[in-house]
């Protein structure tokens, strides 16, 4: 026995020795690559580009050898929700958390105290999940999430902006079936709450995307994604009315088609996209889902889900597009 385990040790020198040129040459090959793949769309982990050398399974990912799949390019380095207490909002939070274990997330609201699912969603996840005032009707404390989360990561790899409004009763806000029932306050919020607010957000989270570039997320670009609406489309338009909805809506389309092109200009890593979620059961649509299509009232799960997968494929090609939650491209 001792002489065959003496034979096959030998056997084994014998065929390291012989392999050990091939592996110096795959090995150096490998890095040759990745050297010469320097942008970030092209970029691939050292770890898959030996693993093409060596069919045979001896180098596996860490996916493939927990029998698991790999992590949407997407799943969140570092990622801001804004408009998070409720709604599509805390949706969104819940899957980015559940998508990384090591991903970072920032939900921010205007009254954190009150927000309780976020404070379930906190005891949960612990330091994984940070939640920051900010009301989009105040720029400063706009600024002061930027400075936090600057102070805490110094970068963000994805935005998204969920903050709208369409009726609030005791404001007076309602969508107008006709001219006579416009009133300038409430289509001065709308307009500030849809339109202003998440561009506003923008502005002050532009360095720390820049910063993040995807980098994170091993996306090509920071994604900044802006919930929108199909009635926004001017194009689409059939029926009329909610005058003050639509046209924020509008606003919110050519503000974010704007951005976009100054940030292609600048050459910055940052793309941005508008995403139409579908009419969805929300405190926001409650009043109106009676007339709402058999199969077409979508569950935030559902929605957030189709959602996040459009944001996974999106490159430089799709910046300042407007997207349904089906993926169709939506007419201005």
């Amino acid at each position: 026995m001792v002489c065959h385990f003496v034979s096959d040790s030998h056997e084994v020198m014998t065929a390291l020795i012989v392999m050990l040129p091939l592996i110096v040459v795959c090995v150096s090959a490998c890095f040759f690559r990745a050297f010469r793949r320097r942008t970030s769309s092209e970029m691939v982990s050292l770890t898959s580009l030996c693993a093409s050398f060596f069919h045979t399974g001896v180098v596996r990912t860490a996916a493939s050898v927990e029998g698991g799949s790999a992590q949407p390019a997407t799943a969140p380095g570092v990622a801001l929700v804004q408009g998070a207490s409720r709604g599509l909002g805390l949706e969104f939070v819940k899957q980015l958390l559940e998508r990384s274990a090591e991903g970072r997330v920032i939900a921010t609201c205007r009254d954190p105290a009150g927000a309780n699912s976020l404070s379930l969603l906190k005891e949960q996840h612990g330091e994984r999940l940070t939640v920051l005032p900010l009301d989009v009707t105040k720029e400063s404390t706009i600024e002061a999430a930027a400075k936090a989360v600057s102070e805490q990561h110094a970068r963000l790899d994805m935005l998204i902006n969920t903050a709208g409004i369409l009726h609030v009763d005791h404001l007076n806000v309602q969508p107008e079936t006709s001219l006579g029932k416009l009133d300038p306050h409430a289509m001065i919020l709308t307009y500030q709450i849809n339109a202003m607010g998440p561009l506003l957000v923008i502005k002050h989270m532009a360095a720390l995307l820049k910063a993040g570039g995807g980098k994170g997320t091993g996306a090509s670009a920071a994604i900044v994604a802006n919930l929108s609406a199909r009635v926004g489309s001017i194009g689409d338009n059939q029926v009329g009315g909610w005058y003050s909805y639509r046209a924020s809506k509008s606003a919110l389309n050519q503000l974010t088609k704007t951005v976009s092109l100054e940030f292609a200009r600048r050459k910055d890593p940052v793309v941005c996209i508008l995403l139409h979620p579908g009419t969805v059961d929300t405190d926001l649509s409650k009043p109106f889902q009676r007339n709402v299509p058999k199969g077409k009232l979508f569950t935030s799960e559902y929605s957030v889900q189709k959602l996040l997968g459009i944001i996974d494929g999106v490159g430089f090609k799709e910046n300042g597009k407007f997207f349904a939650w089906d993926g169709q491209e939506i007419p201005w």
